[in-house]
């Protein structure tokens, strides 16, 4: 069975890094063996998608669980799909959270435990990013006397009726 922990370090006695998809590095344990790699996260510098691209590199190196501090909703995907177990909350150093896998103390995740980074429309065009441009030309002239230049809405070629204002 292979682990992979999130770290922050090139070994077992570095801090488990929080961010999955942001990690500096992947320590992949051998459970059997004791041998570890290490993998440098090259997806931890991208703009966007560093879960689903980290969550293949790990899947890849054909691990069976990975061991972290949180995992966003499209790296808990990647990685459910594949069968690889989640455990996340983790702490501690690399030797640490291996042995608490080990004795059963690690809960396996049901979920991610960040929400989605994913904003909709791509350069600042999200939800309520409008760029409305109001077509006012009130002008006003101090003391409450406003000097606008509304005409009412006079449309003679409304069946010779007139729209205007209610009495």
């Amino acid at each position: 069975m292979k682990v992979a922990i999130s770290s922050t370090g090139q070994d077992l006695d570095a801090e488990v890094d929080p961010r999955f998809g942001r990690c500096r590095y992947f320590v992949i344990v051998d459970c059997a063996t004791k041998a570890f790699e290490v993998l440098d996260n090259q997806a931890a510098m991208l703009s966007g998608g560093a879960g689903i691209q980290a969550a293949q590199m790990v899947i890849n190196a054909g691990v069976d669980a990975v061991i972290t501090g949180n995992l966003g909703p499209n790296g808990a995907d990647t990685l459910a799909a594949a069968g690889v177990k989640t455990h996340l909350g983790a702490s501690g150093t690399g030797r640490e959270v291996l042995q608490q896998y080990k004795t059963s103390q690690l809960q396996e995740a049901s979920g991610p435990t960040v929400e989605s980074h994913y904003v909709t429309g791509g350069k600042g065009g999200g939800a309520g990013a409008g760029r409305g441009r109001g077509s006012g030309r009130g002008r006003g002239g101090g003391r409450g006397r406003g000097m606008g230049m509304g005409r009412g809405m006079d449309d003679s070629r409304d069946m010779g009726q007139k729209r205007g204002r209610r009495e």
